[in-house]
C-alpha cells in the first residue's frame, strides 16, 4: 500500500515547490492588475474622469466584462471600433447591470443604455456607427448626470497634463 502512495505523495509535492503562480482569474484582483486608460466625460456639472480596461482584440471584446461580481465606482471598459462600425451588445453570462455609452466619432454620447439588464440576450446597440462603447457600473450615469450628447475623450487627450503613454489617444475636436 505505501508504494502506490509513493508516487501519488511525490507529484503533489512536485506540484506545491514548483513555484507556478495559479492561473489568473476574473476577479476585482485580476481586474486591477490591468492597465488602465483614463477617460474623461465632459457633462453640463463638469468633467468626470474614468480609468477604465480596454478591450482592443476580438477575444477580448467578446468576453468584455462577463463574469465579474463587481465594478469599481470609476471604472469600466472601453471598447474601441477601429474603423467605426454599428456595434451590438447583450449581456449573456454579465453578473452586474451596465450603463453602455455608444460614443459618435465626434466624441459625443450617440445612445446610453441605462441598467442593462445582467444576462439579457437582447442586443443593445446606437443604431449608427461609433468610435467605441464604454462600459460603466450601472446606474453611475444617472448618479453623475452622463447622458447623450456629453462629449468624451481618452488616452493623453482626456489627461494632457499626465502625459498617458499610449497609442489610444482619441482628441474629438472641441464642442462649437
Amino acid at each position: 500500500m505505501k508504494l502506490r502512495l509513493l508516487p501519488v505523495c511525490f507529484a503533489v509535492c512536485l506540484a506545491a515547490c514548483s513555484g507556478q503562480k495559479p492561473a489568473a482569474d476574473n476577479s476585482a484582483q485580476a481586474q486591477a492588475a490591468a492597465t488602465l486608460l483614463p477617460v474623461v466625460i465632459h457633462t453640463a456639472k463638469g468633467a468626470r474622469r474614468f480609468d477604465v480596461e480596454v478591450a482592443r482584440t476580438p477575444l477580448e471584446q467578446e468576453k468584455g466584462l462577463m463574469f465579474r461580481k463587481e465594478l469599481a465606482a470609476d471604472g469600466g471598459m472601453l471598447f474601441p471600433m477601429d474603423p467605426p462600425r454599428t456595434a451590438s451588445f447583450w449581456m449573456k453570462d454579465t453578473l452586474i447591470p451596465l450603463d453602455m455609452l455608444f460614443i459618435h466619432t465626434d466624441g459625443t454620447i450617440a445612445f446610453l443604455q441605462a441598467n442593462a439588464q445582467p444576462y439579457s440576450r437582447i442586443p443593445v446597440s446606437a443604431g449608427v456607427p461609433v468610435a467605441a462603447v464604454l462600459e460603466l457600473r450601472g446606474g453611475r450615469a444617472a448618479e453623475l448626470g452622463i447622458g447623450e450628447g456629453d462629449r468624451l475623450a481618452w488616452g493623453g487627450c482626456a489627461v494632457p497634463a499626465e502625459k498617458v503613454m499610449t497609442d489610444l489617444n482619441f482628441c474629438p475636436a472641441p464642442a462649437p
